[in-house]
């Protein structure tokens, strides 16, 4: 019998850091890929070896420095033409999977890259409004016309040399387990959005800043309908703000230890319990 794997062309690729309740169901979406590849950054909940008894998935170690850094780590791995990148907490439902299928055996060489909506689901029940209803993000491209930016260390930019297209079927994003670990989530982003902006030449406007969080919660609650999520909006208002708030808390932090000393170099964030593990201070 013939193997449709070897005939798609296309790479799966996925970072993680202690994934074991959603790795399953993400490998079980994409099995269509020639390729699955996993970059780990030394998960301690059971995913490592999960991945690496898992048939068909080439998995590798990677300490975690920011996501641009880990994902084009990932991107120099693949071998096929085509790049499905996929959270672990995301699934390729069956009729995106098709249409991804239908996508790359077209080939259409005016296309280099193709980005699709996510479906948020807040514990398993589909999220409608908070700022998430127009979530999409190009995951779909050819290898040798795409690469991360290196100018963003989280929610990083695709730089995309071509055409862009849409698919109509959506990614399901199986984000929101419980309060604690999506605030830990944000707790990372908004340390990473601090490097970032420690790292830039523009100094910070730290009141703009600190309205910011203020601003996100009212924007994606009122004027993007969050409060027709009933709690769930609240929740995940809030917990998208909060990560604002740890930026601010983060630079302020950061320009009071630059005026309280006479050195100029700048140190790294220190580390903390987040999804990921941070560089430590040399």
């Amino acid at each position: 019998m013939k193997d449709s794997r070897k005939d798609t062309g296309l790479s799966v690729l996925m970072i993680t850091y202690n994934e074991i309740s959603n790795i399953a169901r993400c490998l079980n979406a994409v099995d269509f890929a020639t390729e699955i590849i996993v970059v780990d950054s030394g998960s301690t909940d059971g995913t490592y070896e999960y991945l690496l008894n898992r048939p068909g998935v080439r998995v590798i170690r990677k300490p975690f420095r920011n996501f641009t850094e880990q994902k084009n780590f990932a991107l120099d791995q693949a071998r096929q033409p085509w790049v499905l990148f996929v959270d672990a907490d995301e699934e390729v439902s069956p009729e995106l999977a098709r249409e991804i299928r239908e996508v790359i055996a077209r080939n259409d060489q005016s296309v280099s890259a193709y980005w699709f909506y996510r479906k948020f689901m807040f514990k398993n029940i589909p999220l409608q409004f908070s700022g998430w209803q127009t979530d999409k993000n190009i995951r779909l491209f050819r290898k040798d016309c795409a690469r991360y930016s290196t100018n963003r260390l989280v929610h990083e930019k695709l730089d995309i040399k071509g055409k862009t297209a849409a698919l109509k079927n959506q990614l399901l994003h199986y984000c929101y387990r419980d309060f604690a670990s999506y605030k830990q989530k944000m707790v990372l982003y908004g340390r990473l959005k601090a490097q970032e902006v420690l790292e830039g030449k523009r100094r910070p406007k730290m009141a703009l800043l600190l309205l910011k969080p203020i601003w996100k919660f009212c924007y994606n609650y009122l004027f993007r309908l969050g409060i027709l999520d009933g709690m769930r909006g609240v929740t995940i208002c809030y917990l998208d703000a909060y990560g604002y708030l740890v930026q601010f808390r983060m630079l302020r932090g950061a320009r009071a230890r630059k005026t309280s000393t006479s050195t100029t170099v700048r140190r790294p964030l220190p580390a903390s319990q987040v999804p990921y593990p941070l560089p430590k201070a040399s």
